[in-house]
């Protein structure tokens, strides 16, 4: 994922983290100054759901404008061979076992 916050900002008028942590401070959301400049600056670390729905409000717009997915970073699958799956430990067939009868109480 892509955190597009700068420029959904910048799109508003906001060009300062600390206009936007003011505004964010007005709806009841308190962010320190190192995480408002991890959340401005590019990939936070974090991003509660809470202060991405303040986010949000405050900037008037969808969680698809501040998260852009980019599926071509996924790598693709690998292959898995015969040794990998039996050093990983492939699942193997479970057989029921008979039951005879109760089990024992517990001593």
């Amino acid at each position: 994922m892509k955190w597009n916050l700068r420029l959904a900002a910048a799109n508003r008028g906001i060009w300062k983290a600390s206009e936007l942590q003011r505004m964010l401070a007005e709806r009841g959301v308190v962010i320190s100054a190192g995480k408002m400049s991890g959340l401005w600056s590019g990939r936070p670390n974090t991003v509660k759901l809470d202060e991405l729905d303040v986010i949000c409000a405050v900037l008037g717009c969808g969680v698809e404008e501040l998260l852009l997915p980019e599926p071509e970073q996924v790598p693709e699958p690998t292959p898995v061979t015969d040794s990998q799956a039996a050093a990983v430990g492939q699942p193997r067939a479970i057989a029921p076992r008979p039951r005879t009868g109760r089990s024992l109480p517990p001593r």
